[in-house]
């Protein structure tokens, strides 16, 4: 069987995306040794990817993400090596690809959070965008053999959203890493670089509208007048939204808010450990990876009570409603000084990671392929 492997996304630069599609493809070259796999790269990926197994080939596809070339150019690239089946980790399928694919739909907040606020175009633009991203996932979802859902939740969300069959998605569950790239710096030298000071309570991760960044700062505005020495971090690359939530915090006149740009995963280890708590206030997930990767370090995790996540943290995390500022501020303050509760969280978080991993990941994906070309 000869398949492809969309990884235009593989790596860094796909942030998310690029961890998935990097995992799948470095634990299916350890599971499957019989068939012959194509990897479909782009120029600035390239080299970071060093297949470790013959059967794997590097194919250069250096067509950016949603353009015309994507459409147009990528399935004249896939149809030329004559595959059997190609997996696309994303909706972003080109509409004239019309051979055998299977999709990862991760979560669907295009069709969730359709708001200006959420994009730095003009309003007729964004609204042209937006139509396209339509017609896109449409397309994919209608046309896949089959999806691999992440989440239950997100293949509820689909089946409430696209008229198909439920026996067409498949569940598998993503994964954790725990990074352990340890930094050979003092854990002190760490913090001060970053410019962080304890006690703090950390969030990992990008400041789009559906993450409630804005409520969780407003919520510990709220919980400083009590707890004056305490400081919220905020690690994430500098970007339009994390520029625009630094703008509320100035007019709010919200003190102690560190934010301390992209953090590299061997001082993100020190970063995460140093924390009192992992807050995560997200309105919308598919999946939800960073409370996971919070709870591989030992840190206790208080998240927001959306749906996703109560699937994928059950008991091993503290919840709280997203929308409400002041339930925020409650449980953070509730959770922040009860010893007790933050070690049973603790320990709770250490098992509850142990029900994810990356190579039953491929072995699932594996026999979704299977299933479609027997």
């Amino acid at each position: 069987m000869k398949i492809g492997i969309d990884a235009r996304f593989y790596g860094s630069i796909g942030k998310g995306l690029g961890r998935y599609t990097q995992k799948l493809i470095e634990n299916l070259e350890k599971t499957d040794q019989k068939n012959l796999y194509f990897i479909f790269l782009r120029q600035e990926n390239f080299e970071e990817y060093h297949p470790q197994n013959s059967n794997f080939k590097k194919v250069l596809a250096d067509f950016s993400w949603y353009t015309f070339s994507e459409q147009f150019d990528m399935p004249r690239l896939l149809n030329k090596y004559n595959l059997d089946l190609v997996h696309f980790p994303h909706f972003n399928v080109p509409l004239f690809y019309r051979k055998k694919f299977i999709v990862t739909i991760h979560d669907l907040i295009l069709i969730h959070f359709p708001t200006i606020k959420g994009t730095t175009l003009n309003p007729f633009l964004y609204k042209l965008k937006f139509w396209a991203y339509k017609l896109v996932i449409n397309s994919a979802i209608k046309r896949a053999e089959k999806i691999i859902a992440v989440s239950e939740f997100t293949k509820k969300d689909i089946l409430s959203n696209y008229l198909i069959n439920s026996d067409k998605i498949n569940v598998i569950y993503e994964a954790c890493d725990d990074f352990c790239n340890f930094s050979s710096q003092k854990k002190e030298e760490i913090l001060e670089k970053y410019g962080i000071i304890k006690p703090y309570i950390l969030y990992v991760g990008n400041a789009y509208p559906h993450k409630n960044l804005e409520e969780l700062v407003l919520a510990f505005s709220q919980i400083r007048k009590e707890i004056t020495n305490l400081r919220l971090v905020l690690v994430g690359k500098e970007d339009y939204f994390y520029n625009r939530l630094k703008k509320i915090i100035q007019i709010e006149k919200i003190e102690k808010v560190i934010f301390s740009g992209f953090v590299p995963d061997k001082d993100l280890d020190t970063v995460y450990r140093e924390a009192e708590l992992y807050v995560f206030p997200s309105l919308y997930e598919g999946f939800g990876l960073p409370p996971l990767e919070a709870m591989a370090k030992g840190v206790p995790v208080i998240s927001s009570n959306h749906p996703c996540m109560k699937e994928i943290l059950c008991s091993s995390a503290a919840y709280f409603n997203a929308k409400d500022r002041n339930e925020i501020a409650e449980k953070i303050r509730n959770l922040i000084s009860n010893t007790e509760e933050k070690k049973n969280l603790r320990e709770k978080g250490y098992q509850q990671i142990k029900k994810y991993s990356w190579s039953k990941m491929a072995e699932e994906t594996l026999k979704t392929y299977k299933e479609i070309i027997k």
